[in-house]
């Protein structure tokens, strides 16, 4: 990783971890030429979407690829109960 790429992924990192709908859910950030690539589980679909909108918010972010997984047994008992 550059120098230049030190506080790229420190920005992604803090504008993820600020973000209350992806709080508990383990995102990681792989830096590749001209990309970011997320990668990790969250429980939903949105929650997918999101960590991608996040990331494309922080300045000098040029390319995404999401590869986030989506696994609905993540999502917590208290708010399945909820939905149902």
């Amino acid at each position: 990783m550059s120098d230049a790429a030190g506080p790229l992924t420190e920005r992604i990192d803090s504008a993820i971890h600020r973000s209350p709908y992806l709080v508990g859910h383990t995102v990681r950030i792989e830096m590749r030429p001209g990309r970011v690539v997320l990668r990790g589980v969250v429980p939903s679909f949105y929650q997918k979407q999101i960590a991608q909108e996040v990331v494309r918010s922080v300045e000098g972010v040029e390319r995404i690829d999401n590869q986030l997984q989506v696994d609905w047994s993540e999502i917590s008992l208290g708010w399945a109960e909820a939905v149902v």
